[in-house]
Protein backbone atom coordinates (compact mmCIF):
# COMPACT_ATOMS: atom_id res chain seq x y z
CA UNK A 1 0.00 0.00 0.00
CA UNK A 2 1.46 3.15 -1.06
CA UNK A 3 1.98 5.70 1.85
CA UNK A 4 -0.40 8.54 0.73
CA UNK A 5 -3.02 5.89 0.23
CA UNK A 6 -2.36 4.85 3.69
CA UNK A 7 -2.76 8.32 5.15
CA UNK A 8 -5.83 8.94 3.61
CA UNK A 9 -7.37 5.35 4.88
CA UNK A 10 -6.18 6.38 8.38
CA UNK A 11 -7.56 10.34 7.90
CA UNK A 12 -11.10 8.93 7.38
CA UNK A 13 -11.26 6.58 9.83
CA UNK A 14 -10.24 9.22 12.67
CA UNK A 15 -12.71 11.58 11.02
CA UNK A 16 -15.40 9.74 10.61
CA UNK A 17 -16.86 9.55 14.33
CA UNK A 18 -15.96 13.49 14.52
CA UNK A 19 -18.26 13.94 11.34
CA UNK A 20 -20.98 11.90 12.62
CA UNK A 21 -20.88 13.61 16.28
CA UNK A 22 -21.17 17.19 14.01
CA UNK A 23 -23.78 16.16 12.44
CA UNK A 24 -26.05 14.63 14.91
CA UNK A 25 -24.85 18.37 17.19
CA UNK A 26 -26.46 20.08 14.32
CA UNK A 27 -29.66 18.07 14.54
CA UNK A 28 -30.25 19.16 18.12
CA UNK A 29 -29.98 15.10 18.37
CA UNK A 30 -28.38 13.87 21.76
CA UNK A 31 -26.99 10.23 21.88
CA UNK A 32 -29.07 7.70 23.17
CA UNK A 33 -31.85 9.19 23.86
CA UNK A 34 -34.97 7.23 23.48
CA UNK A 35 -38.95 7.67 24.23
CA UNK A 36 -41.17 4.88 24.45
CA UNK A 37 -44.55 5.89 23.97
CA UNK A 38 -47.01 2.78 25.35
CA UNK A 39 -50.29 1.67 26.84
CA UNK A 40 -54.01 2.17 25.62
CA UNK A 41 -52.84 3.08 21.79
CA UNK A 42 -53.05 1.23 18.94
CA UNK A 43 -49.44 1.42 17.70
CA UNK A 44 -47.03 2.07 20.71
CA UNK A 45 -43.24 2.86 19.95
CA UNK A 46 -40.16 4.81 20.27
CA UNK A 47 -38.73 7.80 19.05
CA UNK A 48 -34.90 8.11 19.00
CA UNK A 49 -33.52 11.68 19.42
CA UNK A 50 -32.80 11.84 15.57
CA UNK A 51 -36.77 11.06 15.01
CA UNK A 52 -37.46 13.62 17.43
CA UNK A 53 -35.06 16.24 15.87
CA UNK A 54 -36.48 15.29 12.33
CA UNK A 55 -40.16 16.29 13.74
CA UNK A 56 -41.74 20.18 13.69
CA UNK A 57 -40.56 21.91 16.46
CA UNK A 58 -42.23 24.68 18.38
CA UNK A 59 -40.15 27.24 20.77
CA UNK A 60 -41.67 28.16 23.99
CA UNK A 61 -40.21 30.86 26.74
CA UNK A 62 -40.80 29.84 30.13
CA UNK A 63 -40.74 31.61 33.50
CA UNK A 64 -39.24 30.22 36.44
CA UNK A 65 -40.43 30.59 40.00
CA UNK A 66 -37.49 32.56 40.69
CA UNK A 67 -38.28 34.68 37.50
CA UNK A 68 -36.06 33.91 35.09
CA UNK A 69 -36.91 32.81 31.55
CA UNK A 70 -35.66 29.79 29.09
CA UNK A 71 -36.93 29.29 25.99
CA UNK A 72 -37.01 25.22 24.84
CA UNK A 73 -37.66 24.08 21.59
CA UNK A 74 -39.74 20.76 20.78
CA UNK A 75 -42.32 18.76 19.59
CA UNK A 76 -45.43 19.15 21.11
CA UNK A 77 -47.08 16.11 23.08
CA UNK A 78 -49.94 15.88 21.50
CA UNK A 79 -48.27 15.84 18.14
CA UNK A 80 -46.56 12.26 19.63
CA UNK A 81 -49.28 11.03 20.81
CA UNK A 82 -51.29 11.61 17.57
CA UNK A 83 -48.81 9.65 16.01
CA UNK A 84 -49.18 6.44 18.53
CA UNK A 85 -53.05 6.65 17.74
CA UNK A 86 -54.16 8.60 20.65
CA UNK A 87 -57.80 9.80 20.90
CA UNK A 88 -57.81 13.65 19.95
CA UNK A 89 -61.17 15.58 18.14
CA UNK A 90 -63.65 13.88 17.29
CA UNK A 91 -62.60 11.15 19.13
CA UNK A 92 -62.17 12.19 22.18
CA UNK A 93 -65.83 11.63 24.15
CA UNK A 94 -67.14 8.79 26.36
CA UNK A 95 -65.23 6.24 27.26
CA UNK A 96 -61.96 8.32 26.29
CA UNK A 97 -62.49 11.23 28.35
CA UNK A 98 -61.29 9.18 31.35
CA UNK A 99 -57.96 8.48 29.13
CA UNK A 100 -54.46 10.22 30.72
CA UNK A 101 -50.91 10.59 29.88
CA UNK A 102 -48.21 9.13 32.61
CA UNK A 103 -45.03 10.39 32.11
CA UNK A 104 -41.88 9.13 33.51
CA UNK A 105 -38.76 9.98 34.41
CA UNK A 106 -35.34 8.60 34.39
CA UNK A 107 -35.15 8.74 38.06
CA UNK A 108 -38.44 7.58 38.45
CA UNK A 109 -40.30 10.87 39.00
CA UNK A 110 -43.70 10.90 37.00
CA UNK A 111 -46.24 13.12 36.27
CA UNK A 112 -49.99 12.86 34.80
CA UNK A 113 -51.69 15.08 32.09
CA UNK A 114 -55.21 14.25 31.35
CA UNK A 115 -55.45 13.70 27.25
CA UNK A 116 -58.44 16.56 27.22
CA UNK A 117 -56.19 19.04 28.57
CA UNK A 118 -53.35 18.32 25.65
CA UNK A 119 -56.72 18.97 22.76
CA UNK A 120 -57.20 22.33 21.37
CA UNK A 121 -60.71 21.56 21.45
CA UNK A 122 -61.07 21.27 25.25
CA UNK A 123 -58.22 23.05 26.88
CA UNK A 124 -55.24 23.87 24.60
CA UNK A 125 -52.60 23.18 27.25
CA UNK A 126 -49.37 24.00 25.80
CA UNK A 127 -46.87 20.89 26.17
CA UNK A 128 -43.69 19.86 25.03
CA UNK A 129 -41.39 17.52 24.60
CA UNK A 130 -38.18 19.60 24.51
CA UNK A 131 -35.06 18.29 23.21
CA UNK A 132 -33.09 21.96 23.47
CA UNK A 133 -32.53 24.13 25.85
CA UNK A 134 -31.42 28.03 24.74
CA UNK A 135 -31.21 26.82 21.25
CA UNK A 136 -28.50 23.70 22.28
CA UNK A 137 -29.05 20.26 22.54
CA UNK A 138 -29.97 19.58 26.54
CA UNK A 139 -27.52 17.06 29.07
CA UNK A 140 -28.45 15.91 32.17
CA UNK A 141 -29.78 16.82 34.51
CA UNK A 142 -32.47 18.83 32.08
CA UNK A 143 -32.35 16.34 29.67
CA UNK A 144 -31.63 14.72 26.96
CA UNK A 145 -35.62 15.24 27.04
CA UNK A 146 -37.97 17.29 29.42
CA UNK A 147 -41.59 18.28 29.11
CA UNK A 148 -42.31 21.43 29.29
CA UNK A 149 -45.49 23.41 30.22
CA UNK A 150 -45.93 26.38 28.99
CA UNK A 151 -48.75 27.36 30.74
CA UNK A 152 -48.00 26.07 34.40
CA UNK A 153 -47.68 28.69 37.13
CA UNK A 154 -45.28 25.92 38.98
CA UNK A 155 -42.75 24.26 37.20
CA UNK A 156 -43.10 20.66 39.13
CA UNK A 157 -44.82 19.33 36.30
CA UNK A 158 -41.67 20.01 33.83
CA UNK A 159 -40.10 16.48 34.25
CA UNK A 160 -36.70 16.45 33.01
CA UNK A 161 -35.11 13.19 32.00
CA UNK A 162 -38.30 12.23 30.07
CA UNK A 163 -37.84 7.85 29.13
CA UNK A 164 -41.79 7.18 28.89
CA UNK A 165 -45.00 8.03 28.09
CA UNK A 166 -47.63 5.83 28.99
CA UNK A 167 -51.49 6.52 27.66
CA UNK A 168 -53.84 4.99 30.40
CA UNK A 169 -57.62 4.97 29.77
CA UNK A 170 -59.44 3.93 33.37
CA UNK A 171 -62.42 3.36 31.78
CA UNK A 172 -62.45 0.41 29.74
Amino acid sequence: MTDNRFRWLVAVALLSPLTAALTQARSGATPGATLRISGDIPAPFALTSADLAAMPHESATVTAEDGTKSVYDGVPLREILSKAGAPFGKQLHGKNMTTYVLATAHDGYQVVFALAELDPGFANERVLVADQHEGKPMSAPLGPLRIVCVNDKAGARSLRMLETLEVVRVRK
